[in-house]
């Protein structure tokens, strides 16, 4: 009994070996492939953008949210400045520097040129995939596509010429709306009468361009504002219709408060919270700040068509996606660009931000009165050939042309210069810069 006990014991501790080893053998291979298996890869985007104001930074933040929400991680870059040139600026030191962001704001010809240097990754297994052909306006796919691809997208849709007023302060004066410029000049001129700033301003070169671009519409028409600030045709840049629209800035320059050089636009728009200014010229930006500090459309700010002739100056923020070999970076743009043309983004995004969806299937439940009325004021642009594209916000016209016309808007607008004078020197400087 103790021989075929000691044999029993003998084959069991031979089993419980051979087990041993091939469980050892097993961990082992499995380790193997653990190790030798390519990690998961982490959503990563670097986002370069100057969205920095108070409305803005909710908007960026929605953003943000939904990204991190989905699995990514999202490395803020922010640069302030609200025409987007000290962005610019930014970019082109990063690309020279061989570290380019591999998320950007970017609009109009600017993106067309990164895509013709080859430093834009395309986005069109996304667009395919999402059906962005069919949710996306005409002006807009043609913005964020070059030679049939996709190299941006879009966020939004703003509109630039947009007239913003204090009620109380209107009241106050006792004027109404203008409705034409002669209307708001004499408005204006009461206002000042009353105490109150007629125009709440920020003298920066972007700001005055906005300015002059919404006159150049309310003046001359869409027709004439193509010719001029998008064919850049000379006999209409030395006409007589832009001479009148240089009269009008220069009585603008005279309706706006003397601390206005150098003022970021979310500032005056605070002037025109506080009643100390009655109305502001700006974009539909503008609304989501006043909405941010807690105030009400129709109540405490109305929106209101720029004087003069009809039309919608489109302007449109878009994301474009630098080059990456590094496999996260180029999961994260992908995840990124899905996002944006989400409808659960683009709702969130643009009520924050004021501007309405570059998407045209959304619902309306959750826009307010001002962005039913560009939803509605676009549509008909788009119908009867009055939609342009904003010049002073890069929708237009390429860099330097861009900056030849802010430069002498804003020579004009902060010296004594003649109409004239303006007009002639604005038509070579356009000429130069081609």
């Amino acid at each position: 009994m103790s021989e075929m006990r000691t044999q029993r014991e003998s084959r069991t501790g031979k089993s419980h070996l051979a087990m041993t080893r091939m469980a050892t053998a097993l961990a082992g291979v499995l380790a193997g492939s653990l190790l030798a298996a390519p990690a998961r890869a982490e959503p990563t985007v670097e986002v370069l953008h100057y969205w920095t104001s108070g409305g803005e930074s909710k908007a960026a933040g929605a953003l943000r949210q939904d990204f991190e929400a989905s699995g990514g991680k999202w490395i803020d870059a922010p640069v302030a400045g609200g025409g987007g040139d000290a962005a610019s600026t930014v970019l082109r030191s990063r690309v020279l520097a061989g570290d380019p962001p591999n998320a950007v704001q970017l609009k109009g010809p600017n993106i067309k040129d990164w895509a013709a240097q080859g430093k834009l990754a395309t986005l069109d297994e996304v667009a395919k995939a999402e059906n962005w052909d069919a949710i996306l306006p005409p002006q807009i796919r043609d913005v964020v596509t070059d030679k049939g691809h996709y190299y941006a997208v879009p966020v939004n849709i703003h509109r630039v010429n947009w007239l913003w007023v204090n009620p109380q302060a209107m009241k106050k004066a006792g004027v109404e709306i203008p409705k034409t410029w002669d209307e708001f000049n004499a408005a204006a001129e009461k206002l000042k009468a009353a105490g109150i700033v007629p125009l709440a301003h920020g003298g920066q070169p972007w700001q005055e361009g906005a300015l002059f671009e919404d006159v150049v519409l309310g003046l001359g028409g869409a027709d004439f504002y193509r010719k001029a600030l998008v064919e850049l045709d000379q006999t209409a840049l030395t006409s007589d219709t832009m001479v009148k629209v240089f009269d009008q800035m220069r009585k603008l320059r005279g309706f706006v408060d003397d601390g206005f050089p150098g003022r970021e636009w979310n500032i005056a728009a605070g002037m025109l919270m506080n009643g100390q200014a009655a109305m502001q010229i700006m974009g539909d930006w503008e609304k989501g700040e006043l909405t941010a500090a807690g105030k009400l459309p129709g109540k405490d700010f109305v929106c209101a068509h720029v004087p003069g002739k009809s039309g919608y100056i489109v302007n449109s923020d878009s994301f474009v996606m630098f080059k990456s070999d590094d496999a996260d970076r180029a999961a994260g743009q992908k995840l990124l660009a899905k996002l944006i043309l989400g409808k659960k983004f683009q709702e969130t995004f643009n009520v924050l931000k004021g501007s309405i969806p570059a998407r045209q299937d959304m619902a309306r439940d959750s826009f307010d009165e001002c962005a039913v009325k560009s939803m509605d004021d676009l549509k008909g642009a788009i119908a009867d050939n009055s939609a342009v594209p904003s010049m002073a916000h890069e929708m237009a016209v390429p860099g330097a042309v861009r900056g030849a016309f802010l430069d002498v808007v804003t020579s004009h607008f902060n010296s004594g210069m003649s109409s004239k004078d303006a007009v002639q020197r604005l038509a070579e400087a356009v000429d130069l810069a081609k």
